[in-house]
């Protein structure tokens, strides 16, 4: 039996490895990891997910793994070997609440035909978005058409969603919550709502949740008279996560959240930058190193914009294959940061 990659189904035969990427590695080496778990690319992806995880967690120093196959790079499969060592910065979560509060069965109902609806646009090839109206619009009319049946029930739903959302002891339940949730007319009582998610015990509600809030950014962005305003303190803790899908969607939001609009200075913008130096630097240069491009470069543009960098010209240097000069930079921006104020005094 091989243990299901992430985007299709178990197979028969066991895929076989090619990139491997790690993240929260700080005292432990890559080497030492794939050492532990006799593992190399190239190699059948072994059998057990359960076994490997229990594997490195006991190597020394090592309080928790998480190991995750994603498909894939042609015929291969990636690999993301993620640890939380100890002392080292990680995300904290509440308990898992305990209530018996469900959401409307027209509620879920249209959800899943939602998700059905996006899948086929995807193996079809239209799965572009647009954020910009502060929640992910898929240009598929058959998943539009189901958007649309949301931005009726959701007022009409509100009470039960955000019952749901906090007390709910469903997961899948809360879930759905947190993606629709983003619908709310009311965007600043949605961004309450969303932040309330992100410390879910459930990864895949805080997904969910990172998804809604980067639409919401987005339309921030767009749209400044809306004041709407999105802390990045929860988003910049679950990049230190052994999650692997808190790590790529906060790098999503954030991304959002930093965006430069217009040629004036934004606080908050500067401020959010400065939380990520302080808190995560050391995740996004990891992320950034990423062997899989298209998994490694939004974290690279968030060190470019660490760094100071445009887009542009950090664009180009991922081009010409300099990554490392960018995540340099990146790495030393923690200095000139921290010597900012006195520049200002004098």
């Amino acid at each position: 039996m091989v243990w299901g990659v992430l985007g299709v189904p178990a197979l028969a035969q066991a895929p076989i490895i090619g990139d491997i990427n790690f993240y929260g590695l700080r005292k432990v080496t890559p080497e030492k990891i794939l050492h532990a778990l006799k593992l190399h690319a190239g190699d059948p992806l072994p059998g057990s997910k359960e076994d490997m995880e229990e594997r490195m967690d006991q190597i020394p120093g090592v309080v928790l793994s998480r190991v995750e196959a994603v498909c894939c790079d042609g015929t291969k499969t990636i690999l993301f070997i993620g640890i939380e060592e100890r002392l080292a910065p990680h995300a904290a979560f509440r308990s898992d609440p305990a209530g018996d509060v469900v959401l409307p069965a027209e509620l879920v109902d249209t959800y899943q035909s939602f998700l059905s609806a996006v899948q086929s646009a995807a193996a079809e090839g239209h799965s572009g978005e647009d954020l910009s109206a502060g929640y992910s619009m898929m240009d598929d009319p058959r998943a539009w058409a189901f958007q649309k049946r949301f931005l009726a029930l959701v007022p009409e739903n509100l009470k039960v969603l955000r019952e749901v959302l906090h007390n709910g002891s469903e997961p899948n339940q809360r879930a759905i919550a947190a993606a629709l949730i983003g619908y709310e007319p009311d965007k600043a009582e949605a961004i309450d709502e969303l932040q309330y998610a992100l410390q879910d015990p459930d990864e895949a509600v805080r997904a969910n949740a990172m998804r809604s809030l980067t639409a919401i950014a987005v339309l921030a962005s767009k749209q400044p008279a809306l004041g709407l305003r999105i802390s990045p303190t929860w988003l910049v803790e679950l990049l230190n996560s052994v999650v692997l899908s808190d790590r790529v969607e906060s790098v999503k939001a954030l991304l959002a959240l930093t965006e430069q609009t217009g040629s004036k200075a934004n606080p908050e913008r500067q401020a959010a930058l400065d939380l990520i130096r302080e808190r995560a630097l050391h995740s996004v240069v990891e992320m950034a190193r990423w062997k899989t491009p298209r998994y490694a470069l939004p974290p690279f543009v968030l060190a470019s914009r660490l760094a100071g960098i445009p887009y542009v010209d950090a664009l180009q240097q991922w081009a010409n294959g300099n990554r490392e000069a960018v995540l340099a930079k990146a790495l030393g921006s923690i200095f000139s940061s921290k010597n900012e104020p006195e520049r200002r005094r004098e």
